[in-house]
């Protein structure tokens, strides 16, 4: 009886381990020639924990899908939700609604706070409900009072580009010093008219300040792999003055891919586990 109830214990035990490898061992046979899952594989392995906090359920991409893709690739998410004027979610109730259809999923649930009006749309309860909240500056008031989304053309007005760049560093530092946010996302992004300009507009000085505003207010700066941003030297002077670090995709539709800018800026930037910023107190599964 008690070589039966070794051989049995000994079973369980295997039978644990076996689960637990699981995941490993189906994203490795699942495409073992993939070059993306074999250097989050190698990354994982030398301690970063590899976590998508910045995607969404768009173009038909479910949460069942999402997952899959994590089981599959190593990496972990964070799921956003776009919240404020003119999005889904507008007020308290709808956000509410929102968190407690997904909050069962093993991802990490965030608010994508929208706009300049948002502070005044939501109560800090719901915000609370969430593990994370980030906003970008792409969208703000003009000097001229106009409502400013970076990403369309035609709502941009550009006379001169270092009056533009000034103005625009003034905005994302405000918005870094009042809005109670965690990560900074979509940073450094410029409209399509002066893109072309990134290395020249963003100045030492013009760094400096955005990053003193990271600093100050300890919060994260993603790197993003949409739309590969920000530059390297941004993410170096980042990184001397302590500012920690997220990777995101920010995707437009339900292709999530791998990180590839981000892992690439761990390369180039010699960015450490350490160097990086999730959220607190919650385990992914």
């Amino acid at each position: 009886m008690k070589a039966d109830r070794f051989i049995l214990s000994l079973q369980i035990v295997m039978m644990i381990v076996a689960g637990l490898s699981c995941g490993r061992q189906n994203r490795s046979s699942a495409v073992p020639e993939d070059p993306g899952i074999h250097k989050i594989d190698s990354l994982e392995k030398a301690g970063y924990e590899i976590i998508d906090l910045h995607a969404h359920l768009k173009g038909g991409l479910t949460m069942e899908q999402l997952l899959d893709h994590s089981r599959i690739t190593g990496i972990g998410y964070g799921v956003a939700v776009n919240c404020g004027f003119g999005f889904p979610i507008q007020n308290d109730s709808s956000l509410s609604a929102y968190y407690h259809s997904v909050r069962d999923f093993s991802v990490y649930h965030a608010m994508q706070a929208e706009g300049r009006e948002w502070t005044e749309m939501f109560s800090p309860d719901s915000i609370e409900l969430f593990d994370y909240v980030f906003t970008d500056a792409m969208t703000y008031f003009d000097a001229e009072g106009r409502r400013t989304r970076l990403w369309i053309k035609e709502e941009v007005f550009i006379e001169e580009a270092d009056s533009f760049m000034d103005y625009y560093v003034a905005q994302i530092v405000e918005i870094l010093n009042y809005e109670p946010i965690d990560i900074y996302v979509n940073p450094t992004f410029l409209p399509e008219q002066i893109a072309g300009r990134y290395d020249e507009l963003w100045t030492p000085d013009r760094m400096q300040k955005v990053i003193l505003a990271l600093q100050e207010n300890e919060i994260a700066l993603e790197i993003n792999s949409r739309y590969k941003i920000p530059s390297a030297g941004f993410i170096k002077k980042a990184k001397e003055a302590g500012v920690r670090f997220t990777m995101g995709t920010n995707n437009g539709d339900n292709e999530l891919g791998y990180l590839e800018y981000g892992l690439q800026m761990i390369e180039d930037c010699d960015l450490t586990p350490n160097d990086f910023w999730k959220p607190d107190g919650k385990l992914l599964q």
